[in-house]
């Protein structure tokens, strides 16, 4: 079973400013709006860039609406990161007000 949390909780452990964000959707799809501080590292790179992501604490893994997020948290769980998938993706973020980044191009 695949660890998932919901946005109200997700946007908790955001507040308390120790989560790490991982967002896996392709750079065209992330520069236009991303949850803040998100890292983005697209799930068709992932598995060469694992060693990247911290294994002491949890990694919240976000992508649209949560498809790739659900896939690329059980590549990470199977290489022993505590990957938490993220419900509703950065669609549900932005849809319920929450604050977006950019970044450019």
């Amino acid at each position: 079973m695949t660890p998932e949390i919901d946005q109200n909780g997700f946007a908790a452990r955001l507040a308390e400013g120790n989560a790490f964000v991982l967002d896996v959707r392709e750079a065209r799809e992330y520069r236009p709006g991303h949850v803040p501080g998100a890292r983005n590292v697209p799930l068709s790179v992932l598995p060469a860039r694992v060693a990247e992501l911290p294994k002491d604490r949890p990694v919240y893994v976000i992508c649209q609406t949560g498809g790739r997020s659900a896939q690329a948290t059980g590549l990470l769980r199977a290489v022993g990161i505590d990957a938490v998938d993220v419900l509703g993706g950065t669609g549900a973020w932005i849809d319920s007000g929450r604050p977006v980044e950019t970044a450019k191009a």
